[in-house]
């Protein structure tokens, strides 16, 4: 099931997207939004794979949008001006449709969305486990080598990144979900609402603490079960 979301500043317009989304077996329609902002709080929260989105709207548009993402989801460009549809294209969308748009030229762009989302999928699970991960911090892409995390905290919209191998942590505008979903499951766990650790981290446990290399973190009764199955066949005692 692909993730949308559906951005227009105009009610009519996001009903005739809400309704044809739910004409489409493999689009599920997260929320619709009004504007950009309201679209960024629900990327912190979940997870996007495509965006249904208007270009002309107050405040930010749908390009200023766009290029503000630091992570890009599948898009598809909506608006009733073709003098947007270079720049647009420029943006590496996947395709760029003018109001009103017919279900026809809708579903075409859907089924683009659709093949683009399964070729991605079929890479991924093809691919090795990714080693390391980029992220915006500061106006740097900076790489941060998945083994050198010992935790990940997450402070409303940021998160603060603490590595092993420096005392400063790096801080990124994402959400602990979005990151939890691109750190090898069996590696790193969630143990607490505002925390995600490393495992091969654990100095050790006690009560409802755990110790790492480098930090001391809380346990919550909600994942406590889940870690203690993951590191259960690693105790020899």
């Amino acid at each position: 099931m692909i993730q949308c979301l559906a951005v227009d500043d105009e009610a009519l317009a996001l009903d005739l997207l809400e309704d044809n989304i739910r004409k489409v077996p493999l689009l599920h329609l997260v929320k619709r939004c009004k504007n950009a902002f309201e679209a960024l709080e629900v990327m912190q929260k979940e997870k996007i794979d495509l965006i249904f989105l208007d270009i002309q709207m107050p405040g930010i548009t749908g390009l200023q949008f766009l290029q503000s993402l630091p992570v890009q989801p599948m898009i598809v460009l909506i608006t009733a001006y073709e003098k947007f549809a270079l720049e647009g294209f420029n943006q590496n969308v996947v395709d760029y449709l003018v109001k009103p748009v017919s279900f026809e030229r809708f579903l075409k762009a859907a089924n683009k969305a659709i093949e683009l989302h399964g070729l991605k999928t079929k890479a991924t699970l093809s691919e090795p486990p990714a080693e390391y991960l980029f992220v915006n911090s500061e106006y740097n892409l900076v790489k941060i080598v998945l083994s050198d995390i010992t935790h990940i905290e997450g402070l409303k919209d940021y998160i603060k990144i603490h590595l092993a191998s420096t005392p400063k942590p790096v801080i990124t505008r994402l959400s602990l979900k979005s990151i939890e979903e691109k750190l090898p499951a069996r590696k790193y766990i969630r143990v607490h609402k505002s925390f995600i650790i490393s495992v091969d981290k654990i100095a050790s446990i006690r009560n409802n603490r755990i110790r790492l290399v480098n930090a001391e973190v809380p346990i919550s009764e909600f994942y406590r079960e889940n870690l203690f199955k993951l590191i259960e066949g690693k105790n020899l005692i």
